[in-house]
């Protein structure tokens, strides 16, 4: 059995994405111009979509890791800016892709790309975002990223794929889950972090270092968005409960379901099978992931995640940008937005 680490209470609990976001912010602002930049298109649908899906993108976490992890290699070197703008074009991509995949209406609190334009539209412009994301990898000054990526695109795919084949499963068990998302999520988070470390020429051991934090972050932060889904209080810029109307086989879920009884089975076997929940039905599952302590052992996974990830950061010697990623580490775990 895997022991749960807890965090150091400072780093749990300090918003290690705002300040890293403060210490990025010029970079961060130049991979935003060159992003809007490669959106244009004469065809207004994309850059309309394009703009609207990066708007609700949440934090930058994964262009921002790119950065950080360079500057911790290499603080004089000059910030990757076409890098970050590709993984975060990645990234982009998969949620159009995703959101059709899953139905999803909403997207951090607004319209779905696909609620608004359509699947067929959503589709298109993801792929149009993929063909801007590896120009922009072509073009960068560090060639032997390209290879990192485009191999963090085709597992995202697998992941994809995996978690498909689960759809509607309530018997998938831990290990299943925890390889859709080390695939879906934690293999960006994980090649982001690379190729920063490559643009400043890290040493190899540098940049398994930083790969696994990646990684293991990535884990941290889908666990633990996956636990709050079920908290009605967390703010997430999404509703809550949206992943259990999709019927989505997340950790909480999965925990309750091999842990209650038959009728508490039957439950979960019905509301899986049965999209659009009634909120009543949302209600009891609130109430079985909580009575089961699949909630709280959910966030103590993503803690266990964000400690082996800060761990990885102790390669590199003390400095404000590895205390600001080991922050982002502790924030991905202890998060409530």
């Amino acid at each position: 059995m895997v022991k749960i680490v807890p965090l150091p209470p400072v780093l749990a609990h300090t918003d290690g994405a705002a300040a890293l976001q403060a210490q990025f912010a010029h970079p961060l602002k130049a991979v935003d111009a060159l992003i809007a930049q490669r959106l244009a298109s004469p065809v207004a649908t994309i850059p309309e979509i394009g703009a609207h899906v990066i708007r609700a993108g949440g934090k930058r976490l994964r262009p921002l890791l790119t950065l950080a992890s360079a500057a911790l290699c290499r603080p004089e070197a000059e910030p990757p800016i076409k890098l970050a703008a590709a993984v975060e074009l990645l990234h982009t991509a998969t949620l159009l892709h995703d959101d059709v995949v899953d139905g999803s209406e909403k997207r951090r609190g607004l319209p779905s790309a696909r609620a608004r334009w359509g699947n067929a539209a959503s589709v298109l412009v993801g792929d149009f975002l993929l063909g801007q994301a590896f120009k922009l990898m072509v073009e960068s000054a560090s060639p032997e990223a390209l290879p990192v990526l485009a191999n963090a695109a085709a597992v995202i795919a697998e992941g994809e794929v995996m978690q498909l084949l689960t759809a509607g499963k309530v018997d998938v068990n831990e290990d299943a889950y925890l390889r859709v998302i080390n695939a879906k999520t934690a293999e960006l988070f994980a090649a982001a972090a690379r190729v920063g470390s490559l643009s400043a020429g890290a040493a190899p051991n540098a940049q398994e270092a930083l790969a696994a934090y990646g990684r293991n972050l990535g884990i941290a932060f889908q666990l633990s968005d996956d636990a709050l889904d079920y908290d009605r209080h967390a703010r997430l810029g999404k509703n809550w409960g949206d992943d259990f109307r999709e019927g989505k086989m997340t950790l909480p879920l999965i925990l309750a379901y091999h842990r209650g009884d038959t009728k508490e089975r039957r439950f979960w076997q019905a509301a899986v099978a049965r999209p659009r929940k009634s909120k009543a039905s949302l209600n009891q599952a609130e109430s079985l992931v909580l009575r089961h302590r699949a909630l709280a052992d959910t966030l103590a996974r993503a803690a266990h995640y964000a400690a082996i990830a800060q761990d990885a950061l102790r390669l590199f010697p003390p400095s404000p940008g590895r205390t600001g990623l080991m922050r982002l580490a502790g924030f991905s775990a202890a998060r409530r937005h």
